[in-house]
């Protein structure tokens, strides 16, 4: 529980991130914000008690664009299900395989990058997949825009599912926190 984030809704009631509850309680104090959910707990002082929050809405709007989800091992393997391409493999071991090899010209881009396990990846080597005799079982492609992307993939607390539009009609688990995505 120490080390559980704080959602943070923008004014209109909108996830846009997750923050430390250090900041949740400094934006509450400064008046930047408003505690809507107080799940974790409460701060002891000498002088006062001040619920520890775990949603805050924020007073002022804030604008942002969608975020195009960053080329990166981790989001390659996410995309990809932690699934070898090649062999269907379902592991954390992975490696990334660039379908068309860099020595050959290929790019480091969305749609020439899968996950591989070792065992595909070696005998792929520099060759196309065409070549090794191997088939992809998807074909590659980034994965979309997506405004909640930042939550897929994390721990999603109960009392966080009423403000995250894509959590509806997802039944609750009985542990705290559940996978979102």
């Amino acid at each position: 529980m120490l080390n559980l984030p704080v959602l943070v809704l923008n004014q209109n009631y909108e996830p846009l991130n997750l923050c430390s509850k250090r900041r949740a309680v400094v934006l509450v104090l400064n008046e930047r914000a408003q505690i809507l959910e107080n799940g974790l707990g409460m701060f002891h002082s000498t002088a006062s008690n001040f619920p520890i929050p775990s949603v805050i809405r924020l007073f002022h709007l804030v604008r942002r664009p969608i975020p195009i989800r960053r080329l990166s091992r981790r989001e390659v393997f996410l995309r990809d299900g932690y699934t070898c391409q090649y062999c269907g493999l379902i592991t954390k071991n992975l490696t990334l395989d660039h379908v068309i090899p860099r020595v050959r010209g290929g790019t480091h881009v969305w749609d020439n990058i899968v996950s591989a396990c070792s065992k595909c990846n070696h005998r792929k080597a520099g060759r196309t997949p065409k070549e090794a005799g191997m088939l992809l079982m998807k074909e590659t492609k980034a994965p979309a825009a997506h405004p909640y992307a930042m939550f897929f993939h994390r721990p999603i607390l109960d009392e966080w599912r009423k403000f995250m539009p894509w959590m509806a009609g997802v039944p609750v688990s009985s542990d705290k926190a559940v996978a979102a995505g």
